[in-house]
C-alpha cells in the first residue's frame, strides 16, 4: 500500500509571515473600502441624474447592493492575493500528481 505524501509546511505557519500577509490583506481591504465609498457616491450621482430624488429607499438599496458586491469581490480577491503572495499555494500537495507518491 503506498504511503501518502508528507505534508509540506505552509509559509503562513510562520507567525512573522502570517503577520505580514494579514497586515497586507487589511491594507488592501481599507483601500477597497475607500474605493467602494467613491463608487457608491458615483452611483448615487448617476441615479439622481437619471431619476431625481425618488425615494430614500432606492439610494439605501443601491448603496447596500453596490457596497456589498464590491467589498465581497475585494475580500475574495484579497484572499487569493494573500494565498498566492505568501507561497501558500505552492505548499499544497497535488494528490493526482504521480511524483507526490514516490
Amino acid at each position: 500500500m503506498p504511503k501518502g505524501p508528507i505534508p509540506r509546511p505552509s509559509p503562513l505557519d510562520d507567525p512573522g509571515n502570517a503577520r505580514f500577509a494579514w497586515a497586507r490583506y487589511r491594507r488592501i481591504m481599507r483601500w477597497m473600502g475607500l474605493v467602494t465609498c467613491g463608487v457608491i457616491g458615483l452611483v448615487w450621482i448617476y441615479l439622481y441624474a437619471l431619476f431625481g430624488f425618488v425615494s430614500i429607499h432606492l439610494y439605501i438599496a443601491s448603496a447596500l447592493g453596490v457596497g456589498f458586491t464590491v467589498m465581497l469581490m475585494a475580500a475574495l480577491m484579497g484572499l487569493v492575493f494573500l494565498s498566492s503572495g505568501t507561497g501558500h499555494d505552492e505548499s499544497i500537495d497535488d494528490l493526482l500528481d504521480d511524483d507526490t507518491w514516490k
